[in-house]
């Protein structure tokens, strides 16, 4: 399916390409810093995931709505091997920075797909970004999650 974009669709894509791409480089970097199994594994998870929105957000920008169907057969996948992932570590300073930074990351990339979401008028673009945006919002709480059982996160 072709997609037209007007100009503030396309510069909305572009940012979003620009916050995919760092939030690649952000997980793959931080898999390699950790040493908690658990914590690196999350994290080359999350890469992959995040390859993907690129791939969807490069899609769009070429003037294509990508086939959802596709992208969630594979998130579901991806949660399946995430729920069976049990592991334990050390945890340090180090990683609690590391788990702090990137949550933050997830809140900001979060909140700019809800902007975008709002202004795109493709019904079919606008599902692909809100997938995105949900799966950009499970990251944040599989990090959450880590942190709160790991006394890394304190809930008021």
């Amino acid at each position: 399916m072709n997609l037209t974009l007007t100009q503030k669709e396309r510069s909305l894509l572009e940012d979003q390409r620009s916050h995919e791409q760092i939030c690649i480089k952000k997980y793959n970097n931080y898999a390699n810093q950790t040493q908690c199994p658990e914590l690196k594994q999350m994290f080359q998870t999350y890469a992959q995931q995040e390859q993907r929105h690129l791939d969807t957000i490069n899609q769009m920008l070429n003037g294509q709505v990508p086939s959802m169907q596709q992208n969630q057969q594979q998130q579901g996948q991806q949660q399946q091997g995430q729920q069976q992932q049990q592991g334990a570590g050390l945890i340090n300073s180090s990683d609690a920075d590391l788990c702090n930074d990137i949550l933050m990351t997830e809140k900001y990339v979060s909140n700019t797909y809800d902007t975008a979401v709002f202004e795109f008028v493709d019904t079919n673009a606008r599902q692909a970004l809100n997938h995105i945006q949900k799966e950009e919002q499970q990251h944040g709480e599989g990090i959450f999650n880590y942190m709160k059982k790991k006394g890394m996160y304190q809930i008021q």
